[in-house]
């Protein structure tokens, strides 16, 4: 059974200096981990919009060649559906960094909690937060610079996946519908359909991670004093 810490005098014994240096450890594996992951993202989201750019250049080719006949239907559709696989198995990926991504940023903001209760001279120096509930979060990520939270999301990598994507399923429904000899109207109206579907489906699951904190606040802001915190 683990000793409470105040009854650990080996916990009880450490001088400042040791707390301070084992909370910057765990802050720069934060911050380490954090880099890592999204170094991945951006790789994943190059490699798709390469093969996505590739798709297009194919697919313009085959119409130079043999025009707009049952082998560019077969090929663009195969193609599209490719894509939407690759952005929507990529766009996954996003949104678990994101819900990643927020639970390192709580982490750290706890960490500086804890600077803060070893020197409170410190907090005037901050420009991120030093508390771990969604107003906290928000200021950090923002670096203090207020915003609404919808242009945060609106700008964000998640919905710019989510709107490439959209664009692939809408043109996927409207290839598919066309490769069926509806008229016109018709396809225009099922391409706008699937990309709407799509689109709302990605959305109501994003909404659906981020409705709940990863992980539970114990450093909840205060009335703001003078700061805003």
């Amino acid at each position: 059974m683990a000793v409470p810490p105040d009854d650990n005098p080996f916990v009880a014994a450490q001088p400042p200096a040791v707390r301070v240096q084992i909370l910057a450890t765990e802050h720069w594996g934060l911050l380490a981990a954090r880099s890592m992951t999204w170094s991945e993202v951006m790789s994943r989201i190059t490699i798709h919009l390469t093969v996505t750019s590739a798709a297009l250049v194919v697919l313009a080719l085959v119409v130079q060649s043999s025009g707009f006949g049952t082998g560019f239907h077969v090929l663009s559709i195969g193609l599209a559906a490719v894509v939407l696989i690759l952005g929507t198995l990529t766009g996954v990926r996003v949104r678990n960094a994101s819900v990643e991504d927020r639970a390192a940023i709580i982490g750290m903001n706890r960490l500086r909690a804890a600077y803060v209760a070893l020197d409170p001279t410190i907090a005037d120096y901050l420009v991120t937060s030093w508390h771990d509930d969604d107003a906290g979060v928000m200021r950090s990520t923002t670096l203090g610079t207020p915003r609404h939270p919808v242009a945060q999301v609106i700008g964000g990598t998640n919905i710019f996946m989510t709107a490439v994507n959209t664009i692939v399923a809408g043109t996927l429904g409207a290839l598919i519908a066309g490769a069926a000899g509806w008229s016109p109207a018709l396809v225009t109206v099922t391409g706008l359909a699937v990309a709407v579907g799509y689109f709302v489906v990605m959305l109501d699951l994003a909404r659906r991670s981020f409705r709940v904190s990863p992980l539970p606040s114990k450093f909840p802001s205060e009335p703001s004093v003078g700061r805003g915190e």
